[in-house]
């Protein structure tokens, strides 16, 4: 359903603010889309618009998933799992993902799995080891990361 609002928005005007929507901030090709239903733009213009903006260098499916899935490492601590699974609910295709995930240093990427996994350790208070190893486990494998390298860390540290 179309706003009020949008049913009285012109064409210029919805390309002046999509153009704006897509320098602001990496977006993928369904946000964009999601963006132009929403502003009320026609389905034959937005395939147009969207053609335009990839052709002008606004819109780049593998430039949103390099800054996504740094994003979503570095800020919200998420494994590349989780940001697998999400990339995917956007639509994107395996290439540009794995060109997302290549972003993620490994040395950085067990360094975050070991930090996340001392913050968790001192906030859990549980005595026995091994429920407070399969907790540490199942929050880190909650996380996105890989149970095959949170398991020989959370034994590792967890001692």
């Amino acid at each position: 359903m179309v706003s009020k609002q949008a049913r009285n928005i012109s064409s210029t005007e919805a390309r002046k603010k999509i153009y704006h929507y897509c320098a602001y901030q990496e977006r993928c090709h369904s946000e964009v889309k999601n963006k132009l239903h929403d502003l009320g733009v026609s389905a034959g213009e937005v395939d147009e618009i969207i053609s335009h903006l990839i052709t002008e260098g606004y819109l780049s499916e593998e430039r949103f998933a390099i800054a996504f899935a740094g994003g979503k490492f570095r800020l919200k601590g998420w494994g590349k799992i989780k940001i697998t699974r999400a990339l995917e609910s956007k639509g994107l295709t395996q290439n540009c993902i794995n060109a997302g995930l290549k972003e993620i240093n490994d040395d950085d990427y067990i360094n975050a799995i070991a930090s996340l996994l001392m913050k968790k350790t001192f906030q859990l208070g549980e005595p026995d080891l091994f429920i407070k190893r399969d907790r540490l486990a199942n929050y880190l494998i909650q996380k996105g990361f890989e149970p095959e390298l949170v398991w020989p860390i959370v034994k590792e540290q967890i001692k």
